[in-house]
């Protein structure tokens, strides 16, 4: 009995320890499943899209390859440039968002000029001065333009006009046209109420028609090119169309004479209004310009004046 008892529990020692050998290994295979990438599990979706884990390459996203298809670079392939931050990860692409309507200017008109000429309106080219007439700079530009025979616009400022009124008559005599560009290149008018607009544009041109009688002053120019529609309402309402320009150097900012000729030569095109200054500040760098700017449009294009 004693012997039929041990070899019992033998057995059941053999059962026990058989038992724990089968878990054992049952549950390495979940653990070991379980560090598998879901994509990479045989039957997901996924897992036809994986790298082939029997060439013992690492796996990584795909690279867009030359034909414009998602595929992974060869043996000995460099790794391509990393995205830009705030770049779409082509790896893992989201849906394309909404495209929103592009963003009005902040005044809320879609032409920041509300309309102010621009274009000459034909194939011609015209020349425009702003900030004058400066007893120094302004008598050199006629001497130029005359030179030439070529006629331009001058926006001229109310207080220079009433401290130069001969440049002013200088410039009708020789041919030229007059632009008002307020009484004191004030950038703010255009926030101002109608009424001071109106009052700072009568005030430039009764300076304007003191200096030469009955003078045509058929435009007008915000200064700094911030216009709004209070402004050019007002300008319309005085008989005045709003001016503003297609090629503008920055030559107000001296830039180099270089430069303001590079910048013009490469940006007029036919119809454009180019923007110069005569006065503001010291023009020696664009009076330099215009000796060989003046000549060389005037090779290019038909120079006219702005009726």
């Amino acid at each position: 009995m004693a012997q039929r008892g041990i070899g019992r529990s033998a057995l059941a020692v053999g059962l026990l320890v058989l038992a724990v050998l089968i878990g054992g290994r049952m549950v390495g295979s979940w653990y070991h499943q379980d560090q598998i990438p879901l994509a990479d599990r045989p039957g997901h979706p996924a897992a036809s899209h994986s790298s082939d884990r029997s060439t013992g390459s690492t796996p990584g996203p795909a690279s867009p390859s030359p034909t414009g298809t998602t595929g992974r670079a060869g043996p000995g392939a460099k790794p391509g440039p990393t995205p830009p931050a705030g770049a779409p990860n082509r790896a893992n692409p989201r849906p394309p968002a909404t495209r929103s309507p592009a963003t009005k200017p902040r005044s809320g008109h879609p032409d920041p000029t509300f309309g102010a000429k621009r274009s000459t309106g034909s194939s011609a080219v015209a020349l425009t001065f702003d900030d004058g007439p400066d007893p120094t700079w302004t008598p050199q530009v006629l001497d130029l333009l005359r030179q030439h025979g070529v006629k331009a616009t001058f926006c001229v400022v109310g207080v220079h006009v009433r401290d130069h009124p001969q440049l002013v008559a200088r410039i009708v005599r020789e041919g030229h046209t007059l632009c008002n560009h307020s009484w004191q290149h004030d950038l703010k008018l255009g926030r101002k109420p109608a009424d001071q607009i109106s009052a700072d544009l009568a005030r430039t041109t009764a300076a304007i028609r003191k200096a030469v009688p009955n003078a045509r002053i058929p435009y007008y120019r915000q200064p700094g090119g911030l216009w709004s529609a209070a402004v050019v309402n007002v300008a319309k309402q005085m008989g005045m169309t709003p001016l503003g320009w297609a090629v503008d150097p920055e030559d107000w900012a001296k830039p180099g004479t270089p430069v303001i000729i590079s910048r013009v030569t490469q940006r007029t095109h036919p119809g454009s209004i180019v923007l110069l200054h005569d006065g503001g500040g010291n023009r020696s760098e664009t009076l330099a310009a215009c000796r060989t700017l003046i000549p060389s449009l005037k090779q290019r294009f038909r120079l006219v004046v702005l009726p």
